[in-house]
């Protein structure tokens, strides 16, 4: 089904209305009381079908400028950033229209028309109370369509945000909803990303390196834990083959502290070869070397004094 078919619909109801506009037009000064009132609603129905058909309209532009793109590949950087793009302008586009068709439905009756305009010239301390409070939305609108093209971050991005780690689910104009990985839900006014730091883990590129720590005692073998990571990577499909590294980064009184850095292709995939490695570490360490694990040692002195 081509999408302008959804345009047909709201296309000849609006035409329908526009053409009776002009037999009530004839008519309506022959009828009296609640009939009067119909061009006024034809006309109403009208700005309500033509803000339809606008709203159809963007987004089969919408529908149309993304078919070119697929965010579901594995490189879609470039996807990910024309989406954030186009949902954000769409998104600005539609409040647009709304706003200017809720204005025309206003402007379109005298007696409303008058009662507005001699509310705000008679209530300027009103009107300033309302600007006040409308600084904060309008700031927050500011701050999406500035999000749209900047692009701090894009749809799909692997992010840290107040302690959590997640994924950009949705970018609104006034919100931004971030999945954290265990399926919840961490919803954010889009001025704190512009106000307040965050990590991105994907700004440039969907690659992503993951780190596991290890503990174990003195006596372990550290060349033998490289060439159990050589063997680990060379098995699974997680790994990119790009990053391979393992450290000692760090001793302590009873354990020592080695550092594996591992990459992937996305950040999904980087936690799944973490957890991998993480257990086929342990598991090689409980086989082969386990008076390497971390232990605390007692040393008994037997000798007596003279």
């Amino acid at each position: 089904m081509n999408s302008y078919s959804r345009l047909f619909i709201p296309l000849l109801i609006t035409i329908s209305l526009a053409v009776a506009k002009f037999f009530l037009h004839e008519r309506s000064k022959e009828w009296e009381g609640l009939f009067a009132y119909l061009p006024k609603v034809n006309t109403v129905f009208i700005i309500l079908g033509l803000t339809w058909c606008l709203l159809v309209l963007s987004g089969i532009l919408k529908k149309s400028m993304l078919r070119h793109y697929d965010i579901a590949k594995e490189d879609n950087l470039k996807a990910r950033k024309i989406y954030t793009q186009i949902n954000i302008l769409q998104k600005v586009g539609n409040f647009v229209i709304i706003f200017f068709g809720l204005g025309l439905i206003l402007i379109s009756f005298e007696s409303i028309r008058q009662i507005g305009v001699g509310l705000f010239a008679s209530a300027g301390v009103a009107g300033i109370i309302i600007g006040f409070s409308a600084q904060k939305a309008i700031g927050t609108l500011i701050a999406g369509i500035q999000i749209a093209f900047a692009q701090p971050f894009r749809l799909d991005d692997a992010v840290v945000v107040e302690g959590e780690w997640g994924w950009i689910e949705e970018i609104n104009l006034t919100y931004v909803v971030v999945r954290i990985w265990d399926q919840r839900r961490l919803v954010l006014p889009t001025t704190y990303f512009l106000e307040k730091p965050f990590q991105n883990w994907t700004r440039t590129s969907a690659d992503i390196i993951g780190s596991v720590f290890l503990y174990t005692d003195y006596t372990i073998s550290f060349d033998a834990l490289r060439e159990e990571l050589d063997r680990i990577l060379a098995a699974t499909p997680l790994w990119d083959k790009k990053v391979k590294v393992l450290q000692v980064t760090d001793s302590k009184e009873f354990t020592v502290e080695s550092r594996i850095l591992v990459s992937a292709k996305n950040s999904p995939t980087a936690w799944d070869l973490r957890v991998h490695v993480r257990e086929k570490m342990i598991e090689f360490i409980q086989k082969n070397y386990p008076d390497a694990l971390p232990k605390s040692r007692v040393v008994l002195d037997h000798q007596q004094k003279d």
